[in-house]
């Protein structure tokens, strides 16, 4: 076994150094240990110490892993992924960790800079081989989070004793039916919505994954429009002009306390900032990542005139909060 470890061992450093990112090339390492059907023993006794940096990842492995192995998570509800750093205490539950898991696609540049026993997984680059585009948040996309969930089942199951991988597939089954029923919950709401008026005008590129595929339009005014976030009387200008053709009945803001940006635009387009937030780096506090997905959801359909069914959504949540 230990001569096993070593060759994936070896094949993850073959591939590192290869011209692919290091992060897929550590994630097609796990892919290769999971081809040969190997057993691996985690690097210590006892329960399997696993490591979430990204918040939603956080909510899938926990989900998953249950009781069977000890989960942490870096980043706290909402942290942001992109300029978080690891703390000492992070690196020490790192230097022991048999598993580590983040998005990928440079959400967190700190990730990259990962020195750990275990294996470190990109499972948004796992679930999404093909992606090339620019927008790491990737889980707002319900057959994305399957995806992800589906790339955390595999790389858990080989550090899991018999009894406890086959749980593992159990939850891993209920967990990808929670995702479906929300990809059916949210297609309803946001086609509830006359088409001119599935808009959502943010300030940053977060949402292009749900706008995709749902079909709405994400308007990221700041990204569109500014250089390096600074509001120029012509950036203002454009900006008004879009948001004010496109349909849109509210400005959606990352936090609760809007910044002095979007209220000026708020002003000069004449459009009111949601009072709810949009949760795009992450789950929101005190939620998970079904629940913030719902949240999220029913802010935009509201916020674009229509009436969110929160039944459904509270149906869909406590589906996920079963999972045992």
């Amino acid at each position: 076994m230990v001569a096993m470890r070593h060759a994936i061992d070896r094949m993850i450093i073959i591939l590192t150094r290869s011209p692919m990112r290091p992060s897929l090339a550590q994630s097609v390492g796990v892919c290769f240990a999971l081809a040969i059907g190997a057993s691996v023993v985690p690097a210590h006794a006892g329960q399997p110490v696993v490591v979430a940096v990204d918040g939603t990842l956080c909510d899938l492995t926990k989900t998953l892993a249950a009781d069977a192995a000890s989960v942490t998570c870096l980043i706290p509800p909402g942290g942001d992924p992109h300029s978080y750093r690891l703390k000492p205490s992070d690196r020490a539950v790192i230097a022991k960790s048999d598993l580590i898991f983040h998005i990928g696609f440079g959400l967190t540049p700190s990730a990259t800079k990962l020195n750990s026993p275990g294996m470190v997984v990109a499972a948004g680059e796992i679930a999404l081989p093909s992606y090339r585009g620019s927008d790491p948040h990737v889980w707002h996309d319900p057959v994305n989070s399957a995806g992800m969930i589906r790339v955390i089942s595999n790389s858990l199951a080989p550090l899991l004793g018999d009894s406890d991988r086959s749980a593992l597939h159990q939850r891993t089954a209920k967990a990808v039916a929670v995702f479906k029923a929300l990809q059916a919950w949210q297609a309803k709401q946001f086609g509830s919505l006359p088409p001119a008026q599935r808009v959502m005008v943010t300030d940053h590129k977060t949402y292009s994954h749900l706008a995709e595929r749902f079909g709405l339009v994400e308007i990221a005014m700041l990204d569109s429009h500014t250089t390096g976030g600074v509001l120029r009387p012509s950036s203002l200008k454009k900006i008004t002009e879009e948001v004010k053709s496109s349909g849109a009945k509210t400005i959606f803001s990352p936090t609760a306390y809007p910044n002095k940006t979007l209220k000026r635009i708020s002003k000069r387009t004449g459009l009111p900032i949601s009072k709810t937030p949009l949760y795009g780096e992450g789950i929101a506090a005190g939620r998970n990542a079904v629940s913030t997905a719902t949240i999220n959801a029913c802010t935009i359909v509201n916020g674009q005139g229509g009436t969110c069914d929160v039944t459904g959504a509270n149906t869909i949540n406590a589906e996920w909060s079963s999972i045992r």
